[in-house]
């Protein structure tokens, strides 16, 4: 099997890489921008930390976002933190447009006297069963760095929520796609069983 994180020079690529290394030794982890190899990679998954607008200008650069694009049609796709973000169709960072594959936008944390970034562990609530979500407990602490959230337009979308200051979509869930807000890769044991269920996955 090989799995493609795709690099598209942001975020916490090695730290993602590892843990698939980590929850799959069979698996061929390639991480890459080249888009022949994300097209021919069985699964993907797109990692990301930074602003979106950089991230944005930065998947068109290296060529790969046709290739991110394809993947989110036909194959298992796994978006952490801005690789969930830019699936949406606005982000309010920046006010930059997103890939538009799923309906709604991605806005700040209001202060409201909350410390922002919203950073650490936090529980996550499972909103509907997943295949993902097997052997995770529900109200599981994830670790979270993040200013932005997804709102997404359609309420079904939402896997799973968070608390902070509001009640937020932390995860979301689609045909083949899942993305989290949060980063598995830096979750320990709760982290690892999701990355090693999207491992197995056959949506």
């Amino acid at each position: 099997m090989r799995i493609a994180v795709v690099d598209y020079g942001m975020g916490n690529i090695r730290s993602v890489s590892k843990a698939l290394e980590r929850v799959a030794p069979q698996a061929q982890v390639l991480v890459t921008s080249d888009p022949e190899a994300i097209r021919a990679a069985e699964r993907v998954v797109v990692p990301g930390q930074g602003a979106m607008p950089d991230c944005m200008r930065q998947l068109a650069a290296s060529g790969a976002r046709e290739a991110v694009v394809a993947a989110t049609r036909d194959k298992p796709f796994l978006g952490i933190c801005i690789g969930m973000q830019m699936l949406f169709d606005h982000g309010e960072e920046g006010d930059t447009p997103g890939l538009g594959l799923l309906a709604g936008e991605v806005p700040r944390f209001r202060d409201g006297g909350l410390k922002i970034p919203h950073m650490g562990w936090n529980q996550v609530c499972q909103a509907r069963p997943h295949a993902l979500w097997r052997e995770v407990a529900d109200g599981a602490r994830f670790y979270f760095v993040h200013s932005y959230y997804p709102r997404p337009a359609d309420a079904a979308l939402t896997a799973a929520t968070c608390e902070y200051g509001v009640a937020f979509t932390c995860a979301v869930a689609r045909d083949n796609i899942f993305a989290v807000q949060f980063h598995p890769e830096k979750s320990q044991s709760a982290g690892l069983q999701l990355l090693s269920n999207f491992v197995h996955w056959r949506p």
